[in-house]
């Protein structure tokens, strides 16, 4: 591979075997990072990164799942030899969805080499400007880290707020730019036109610690684990009714219920797992044997996401707690649009009314109105995201819904 100018490989930095790769390092000193990693590559050809990047099957891991080679090629693509520097890149680690705590780990365990896939990408697009995004908390690592190397010093580190909407792409462009973490409507892509109408390339800061992996040891490597569909590996978030709750690494196309278990969840525990999140769907028990990869998902109107499992134990009511998290997502609005600021409200309260009992025979096509009228129409995907997750609510537990409008709950006996 021709792709990098790299120091030749000391056997302490040799590629990572198995399925811990990126937390191979054991640690988050810049010492740790080198003696396992190896210096950072240094680029000489943008395009041929790009290509290792289309060959190695990378995805976005902050919920889209787009190519990533894709999207730094539009970036790159949409500066003219005449706007060379003019280029953004930004680091997304924020992580308003409350279930996700993947890149707070990250950030904390292996700072050195999402700053690697950052500075690989400003290369790659030849970006002037380089910010960092996240929680507070999170930066505090990030600044420590870029403090034990000269090569970082460019990065600048923004702030994003604890809302569920403050990592969307283009809410990350307007909150370092305006000081507001809103999504913006979409019209020109932010590749072509971002921040301060310059090309401006959002990626996930997971998805940037695997650039800086595959520059290091290739596409060929990066498939060695996973599925051909779901090369490599990814973080996934554990929660809800578990022992403990955690983040973990896994190969790409792993079945839920061997996630699970490697979590510590007994599976005869669980009636159904959310997955990707308070926009995700629900897996019934049933399914729990399927992959957890974007084509075996797709059948359940789910997705990979953002790497999320919030486990749903026997003897829990699934309608009350999912019009709990209705209940939030209509909180979280930008307050922008109608959709978010009177559907998805309302939304939530006729839920809670069949949560609550209510023999009203119109509220489930009442709840499903609204859903048909919020999605498609908002400025961001918040209302679609939220129609998704209320519409898999009724249709895997339709049975709870009917034992509702009857008058009890079968789950929890009352």
């Amino acid at each position: 591979m021709t792709l990098l100018d790299q120091t030749p490989m000391t056997p302490s930095a040799a590629a990572p075997r198995g399925d811990s790769r990126l937390f191979a390092a054991g640690g988050p000193s810049f010492a740790s990072h080198l003696e396992r990693f190896g210096p950072l590559p240094g680029l000489t050809n943008a395009a041929a990164l790009l290509d290792e990047l289309q060959a190695a099957g990378l995805t976005g891991r902050g919920g889209a799942s787009f190519p990533t080679w894709r999207k730094m090629a539009s970036a790159r693509l949409s500066t003219t030899p005449e706007q060379r520097s003019a280029a953004v890149v930004i680091g997304n680690g924020a992580e308003g969805e409350p279930l996700s705590s993947k890149d707070a780990v990250l950030l904390q365990r292996a700072p050195h080499l999402v700053i690697d896939g950052l500075l690989l990408a400003a290369r790659t697009v030849s970006a002037r400007d380089v910010y960092l995004y996240a929680a507070a908390s999170q930066l505090a690592y990030v600044a420590r880290a870029i403090s034990e190397r000269k090569d970082a010093r460019s990065i600048v580190l923004r702030e994003a707020p604890d809302t569920f909407v403050s990592g969307e792409a283009s809410a990350v462009v307007n909150s370092i730019e305006h000081g507001r973490a809103i999504p913006r409507d979409h019209g020109e892509p932010l590749s072509v036109s971002g921040m301060h109408r310059r090309p401006t390339l959002v990626q996930n800061v997971e998805t940037l610690a695997d650039v800086a992996l595959v520059a290091r040891f290739g596409a060929g490597w990066y498939r060695t684990t996973g599925t051909a569909d779901e090369p490599g590996t990814r973080l996934v978030s554990i929660c809800g009714d578990v022992p403990r709750a955690g983040v973990i690494e896994v190969a790409g196309g792993t079945p839920v219920d061997a996630i699970l278990s490697r979590a510590g969840v007994d599976l005869s525990t669980v009636r159904a797992v959310l997955v990707g999140g308070y926009h995700g769907t629900w897996l019934p028990a049933s399914a729990l044997r399927t992959p957890l990869s974007r084509r075996e998902l797709e059948p359940f109107g789910a997705s990979t996401g953002a790497g999320i499992l919030m486990v749903l134990a026997r003897g829990r009511c699934a309608i009350t707690v999912a019009a709990g998290i209705a209940d939030y997502l209509g909180t979280q609005s930008a307050r922008q649009c109608g959709p978010c600021v009177n559907g998805l409200p309302a939304m939530a309260r006729v839920l809670s009314s069949v949560a609550a009992m209510n023999r009203d025979p119109g509220l489930v096509d009442e709840v499903k109105r609204l859903a048909g009228l919020v999605t498609g129409r908002g400025s961001c995907h918040h209302p679609d995201g939220t129609a998704r997750f209320v519409l898999s609510t009724l249709s895997v537990f339709e049975n709870d819904v009917r034992a509702h409008h009857n008058g009890h709950c079968e789950e929890t006996g009352s």
